[in-house]
């Protein structure tokens, strides 16, 4: 089994590390509705390229009957 001869430096870690960082997601702007969203989903409005795919229904509220 491999084991590390010697201690390896923080400098050292660092470098192996310097790739490691999170990169921001790619963000695109709707061309219908204008609204911001990450590329290649549908927007939380259910537009995709400008097209509504997906129609949400109305949310209801009902009223309750205590008072």
């Amino acid at each position: 089994m491999a084991v590390a001869k010697s201690r390896k430096s923080r400098a050292r870690r660092g470098m192996r590390r310097a790739h490691s960082a999170l990169s921001a997601p790619a963000l695109s702007v709707d061309a219908a509705t204008g609204e911001t969203h990450r590329r290649h989903h549908v927007s939380p409005d259910g537009y995709y390229k400008g097209r509504q795919v997906v129609v949400r229904k109305p949310v209801v509220e009902e009223e309750s009957g205590e008072e």
